[in-house]
């Protein structure tokens, strides 16, 4: 059985209580905390930087995830990784030198990988699979929290798979965009061992009963 890891976004909890958030939901299970990076300009929305990871990276002990929306990358890769961030990806439209930023990212202590939106072809993992420790497929269009799964995802999830096991590389392959407990088991099933999940886990009052729901689904996958 793949080794399955629950990763919740915190661009769905509460920011007023973002500490509490974090042990919170590491509390009921999950495996890493997502950090989504949005600069209002590779995407139409602005998040957080890397003062915020800094400041809940003392609140737990599992990996931060953080995933870069935007453009330049290369400027603000050191900062997370000094901020305490242990994964780092960007989307390849962001980086004018793709082999670079990924080396750079390695270069500063961090899992590096790519991001790939509905619609941008896999062929930038022609050249760099021996630079990845991760790809995150997105099963919406990235900039907002919320959205619906797009189901088209799943073919490319599956087709990343596929590059990974010919590689005979251990690299993670992350899914995230309206992952929730009544689809996680066909991303499982597609070829995803990564979940990302902001909505559905912070917008329930339990996050255990979600977390274990979503396990349960994975059991089956």
């Amino acid at each position: 059985m793949p080794n399955f890891r629950i990763a919740p976004s915190i661009l769905s909890a509460d920011f007023a209580r973002l500490g509490e958030e974090v042990r919170n939901v590491v509390s009921a299970g999950a495996d890493i905390i997502h950090f989504d990076v949005m600069d209002n300009h590779y995407v139409p929305n602005l998040t957080v930087g890397p003062l915020v990871c800094e400041a809940i990276r003392p609140h737990v002990q599992v990996p931060i995830d953080v995933h870069l929306m935007v453009k330049p990358v290369d400027r603000i890769i050191p900062d997370f990784a000094k901020a305490g961030a242990n994964i780092i990806t960007f989307h390849p439209e962001a980086s004018e030198h793709i082999d670079r930023s990924l080396q750079l990212i390695r270069d500063n202590g961090c899992k590096a990988g790519l991001v790939f939106n509905p619609g941008t072809p896999l062929h930038y993992l022609d050249h760099v699979m021996d630079k990845l420790d991760i790809v995150l497929i997105m099963s919406v269009n990235p900039g907002f929290g919320g959205q619906s799964f797009i189901p088209e995802a799943l073919k490319k999830i599956g087709a990343v798979r596929r590059r990974i096991d010919e590689s005979g590389r251990d690299i993670m392959l992350e899914v995230d965009g309206g992952i929730k407990v009544e689809n996680i088991r066909q991303a499982a099933q597609a070829g995803a061992d990564t979940f990302v999940a902001g909505s559905a886990i912070f917008g329930k009052p339990d996050y255990k009963t979600v977390i274990d729901a979503m396990r349960a689904e994975l059991a089956q996958a």
